[in-house]
């Protein structure tokens, strides 16, 4: 058992990238507009994605290369739309939750330092950990913070059970109107976090096989499932947190993430006392704060593997240049098309939902291709599981497309 918990990595990395924005804003966003009744959603999401987050440390483990890799072996072509795809929404996406981070940052120092400086402060930080410190800093780091997230949200958690005096309803409901139907499509899209997160998952794999031989397939299959797990009970907890704290308070939310976590926080001082501040403020903080390192590390770290591919040799691309180009694009996003960043969070929104059934295929393919060892290809029961995620994917990013 000693040697499996030494082995946690890469799972608890996974958990890190998806336990952001999905959990703190939606799945808490749900609990007050909702209570309980959606979590019948966050259930069944988490099923029918886990498949294709398990191919990414299943193969990589296996054969001892990235999914990138894989795909390559499918054609050049997956990868090269896999590159596009990655570079059209990477700075976005890590505008987007370091600001969300830095918005939490400056609620709870009060607004001494605003959210403009917070925000270069954080991307100094991830940025000096993760070229200083490489992989293994990135994985000892995640344990600690997951570990941290999850004690505390667990014990905001069971202090709002205890302060809660009227029954919680455990009634599953299906949102009736518009409004509150994409909400719940943006809730089961981000939930627990975009399919390409499977490719990081890959490429952690790999780096922490190089630090430890014992990490084989088995042990990486064991450690996903920790870090999955964790999103479920991590995204329930917001649920709950939302439900207990917030359910029928009367409280208009920002659009805003940033503007939202600090009322959040407030709206929890203000129902459970002062002295939930701080324990709130370090469960909302290491959440978002977790996606921001993790992100940071991964998107550089695929392009710099993609790009090495694709050209079939090493090259200046590598992955100091891409972290690097990231800092600088984020910085550049935040401070010169903030007034554009609603249409770039949308289009990256629209991008991950409509390619989520093209990375559940190809992962898909690989994993029951020649590619992969007899030994470790699916059971009968995964490939059910597997396409019955196909199926729902492709027809939730219709319907997806259909609201717009």
């Amino acid at each position: 058992m000693l040697t499996k918990l030494k082995n946690l990595g890469p799972g608890l990395l996974f958990a890190g990238a998806a336990i952001g924005v999905s959990h703190l804003v939606q799945s808490t966003r749900a609990g007050a507009d909702f209570g309980l009744g959606l979590v019948w959603a966050l259930l069944l999401i988490h099923l029918f994605k886990y498949p294709f987050f398990q191919f990414g440390p299943r193969y990589a483990t296996a054969t001892g290369e990235s999914l990138l890799d894989g795909y390559k072996k499918l054609g050049k072509g997956v990868l090269m739309v896999y590159f596009l795809l990655t570079l059209a929404t990477m700075f976005t996406i890590q505008t987007a939750v370091t600001i969300v981070t830095a918005g939490i940052a400056s609620a709870l120092f009060g607004g001494i330092i605003g959210v403009k400086v917070w925000t270069v402060i954080i991307l100094v930080i991830c940025f000096g950990l993760l070229f200083l410190g490489k992989y293994r800093l990135l994985d000892n780091l995640m344990k600690i913070i997951i570990i941290t997230l999850t004690i505390s949200t667990l014990i905001a958690v069971i202090i709002a059970l205890v302060n809660k005096t009227e029954p919680i309803s455990l009634k599953q409901i299906l949102p009736e109107n518009s409004i509150e139907m994409a909400f719940l499509i943006a809730f089961m899209g981000w939930m627990p976090a975009p399919l390409d997160i499977a490719v990081w998952q890959s490429l952690w794999a790999i780096e922490k096989n190089k630090d430890t031989k014992e990490y084989n397939t088995k042990s990486a299959l064991f450690d996903f499932n920790i870090g999955y797990a964790g999103t479920i009970v991590l995204g329930v907890g917001f649920v709950l947190l939302g439900t207990l704290v917030m359910f029928n308070s009367g409280e208009t939310f920002s659009s805003s993430a940033g503007v939202f976590s600090g009322q959040l926080i407030n709206m929890y001082t203000t129902n459970l006392g002062d002295w939930a501040y701080i324990i709130i403020g370090i469960a909302a903080f290491t959440t978002m704060f977790s996606t921001t390192l993790t992100t940071l590390d991964a998107s550089p770290r695929a392009m710099a593997k993609t790009t090495q591919l694709l050209f079939n040799k090493s090259s200046k691309f590598n992955y100091n240049f891409w972290i690097i180009l990231l800092v600088i694009g984020t910085i550049s996003i935040f401070f010169f098309l903030a007034s554009e960043m609603g249409l770039l969070v949308q289009i990256a929104t629209i991008l991950s939902f409509i390619t989520a059934p093209f990375y559940a295929i190809i992962s898909y393919q690989l994993i029951c291709s020649e590619h992969t060892p007899k030994a470790w290809q699916p059971s009968k029961s995964m490939h059910i599981l597997s396409w019955l995620g196909i199926t729902f994917l492709i027809g939730f990013s219709i319907w997806y497309l259909y609201t717009l």
